[in-house]
């Protein structure tokens, strides 16, 4: 496989689009910021739906999240993210209160999502990049939001975004008969419920360890790998 063109693409616009939502910041008032806030709260909770309703197998998705949340949980996964992020936030030099919240909830919402799963391995299969630059146009949105919210973290993002998404590719285009429909099927419904956690967060209903249930995402696959 050539370079990941399409994650590369991807990076760009996140970049351009928060740099472009860093400087609405500056302009908008209090309350503007707290409309964007919820407007994309709203508009997460519906994305995930969405992934969510892909499922193929329920029980396969129900243990997957409960395993999954179980194992982020005795590895303390979210305190380590929050470290890496406040590492980062110190090496930048950064004020921004919200760095590593801003980082970690624009990676997830960038990384986690059936665009991600599937634009990638398309890229690793075939070199085809159609969903990768649909993608990267509606991130570039997205960041705008996020980083007119949330300030520099969101920018930050891309560092995981490329290692996720290009270690992706790579991994189809030398395993290509390991992604069959039915995993990206689960994998996708596992991404919509912990982006659905996550528009749970951001309109402050109840604080869901999001980040905690990431190992759903692997285990999602074993288990579909067992019993799909």
């Amino acid at each position: 496989m050539n370079l990941p063109i399409g994650s590369l693409v991807n990076v760009g616009t996140v970049i351009l689009g928060s740099s472009i939502g860093l400087l609405l910041r500056k302009k908008f008032p209090q309350n503007i910021q707290a409309i964007i806030f919820q407007g994309v709260g709203l508009a997460t909770l519906v994305l995930g739906m969405q992934m969510a309703l892909q499922v193929e197998n329920i029980l396969i998705l129900i243990f997957s999240l409960i395993l999954g949340g179980i194992l982020g949980e005795g590895i303390h996964l979210e305190t380590r993210l929050e470290n890496l992020g406040n590492a980062l936030k110190i090496r930048v030099k950064s004020q921004d209160a919200r760095f590593t919240e801003g980082l970690i909830t624009a990676f997830l919402i960038f990384c986690v999502g059936s665009m991600t799963f599937v634009g990638a391995i398309n890229e690793g299969l075939n070199g085809d990049r159609t969903l990768l630059y649909t993608k990267s146009i509606l991130d570039g949105f997205t960041s705008m939001a996020l980083a007119s919210v949330y300030g520099v973290g969101v920018s930050f993002s891309v560092l995981p975004l490329f290692i996720v998404q290009a270690g992706l590719s790579l991994l189809a285009a030398q395993f290509q008969s390991f992604f069959s429909d039915l995993i990206i099927a689960q994998l996708t419904a596992t991404g919509g419920a912990l982006i659905l956690g996550i528009g749970i967060n951001l309109l402050d209903i109840k604080p869901i360890k999001t980040t905690n249930l990431l190992p759903a995402l692997v285990v999602v696959i074993v288990l579909t790998l067992i019993f799909g």
